[in-house]
């Protein structure tokens, strides 16, 4: 049985930092892409950043671009996302998801496999 479990969340202010973590279990971890979204309520669960089974390739929503750092440990099954100088507007449930897929700059929800139950991150102003 395949388990994402997101951690790190919690509550940072404007400017701020958070890690998050993904820990995954019941696949072969180092064979799949893994890949980070968030969601508001009332709204779609948009990308946020993507990175390759050996890590060698990442990908980022322009809105995180240069805030955000994602890479991942695979002899730890672990994925994570650095969020550096967090804004209001990063306030989302953050979900993890693998691709079977490890590589390629896929964004859609559809083309990922498995999915976390999500973390919430909010940010004060």
């Amino acid at each position: 049985q395949v388990q994402l479990v997101e951690s790190g969340g919690g509550l940072a202010q404007a400017g701020g930092s958070l890690r998050l973590s993904c820990a995954a279990s019941g696949l072969t971890f180092n064979s799949y892409a893994m890949g980070w979204f968030r969601q508001v309520p009332g709204k779609e669960r948009d990308f946020v950043s993507r990175i390759s089974w050996s890590g060698g390739w990442t990908y980022y929503a322009d809105s995180v671009k240069g805030r955000f750092t994602v890479s991942r440990d695979n002899a730890k099954n672990t994925v994570y996302l650095q969020m550096n100088r967090v804004k209001p507007e990063d306030t989302a449930v953050y979900y993890c998801a693998a691709d079977r897929r490890g590589t390629g700059a896929d964004t859609k929800t559809v083309s990922y496999d498995y999915w976390g139950q999500g973390t919430q991150v909010t940010v004060s102003s």
